[in-house]
């Protein structure tokens, strides 16, 4: 059987590997499909010390991201409950639905903070009352607000 090479990869590859790690490769592998595509190239000690620094400033970037997740989460659950205004009919059911955009606009006009509408999680709101809502800001990161429904 041929000898395996041993390759360090530029960009995530389903079934073989993420960005900047070290694989075991058939020749022809290597040789006809990662290293003519720049999928891959041959690891070399600079190479691994180069793979390892870019590493190193990934996971910085990513516990720069989690602190300010951290703020927004103190700042948000630090707001109180935030209202939104829906027509209601009897039994204080409301006409139509709470939507996430619905959240993401209030808390963007009551604390100026911009908050990505697909990290929302509302119950089924159908009446008035007070709601719960979970915020991804991070993927380590939930905030819980609380949402009042309120007749206009």
């Amino acid at each position: 059987m041929a000898k395996r090479i041993q390759l360090v990869l530029n960009q995530d590859i389903s079934k073989l590997g993420k960005f900047g790690d070290l694989v075991e490769v058939a020749p022809g592998y290597a040789r006809n499909y990662l290293v003519p595509r720049n999928l891959a190239i041959p690891a070399t000690p600079a190479i691994l010390k180069q793979v390892e620094r870019k590493r190193e400033q990934e996971r910085q970037r990513q516990l720069e991201l989690k602190q300010q997740a951290l703020e927004q989460k103190t700042t948000l659950e630090g707001a109180g409950s935030f209202k939104i205004a829906k027509q209601a009919g009897e039994g204080e059911a409301i006409f139509g639905t709470v939507t996430t955009q619905d959240v993401a606009d209030v808390i963007h006009g009551a604390i100026n903070m911009e908050v990505d509408r697909r990290g929302i999680t509302i119950p089924d709101i159908s009446g008035l009352g007070t709601y719960e809502a979970e915020i991804k800001l991070h993927s380590e990161v939930i905030a819980k607000v609380n949402i009042e429904v309120v007749a206009s």
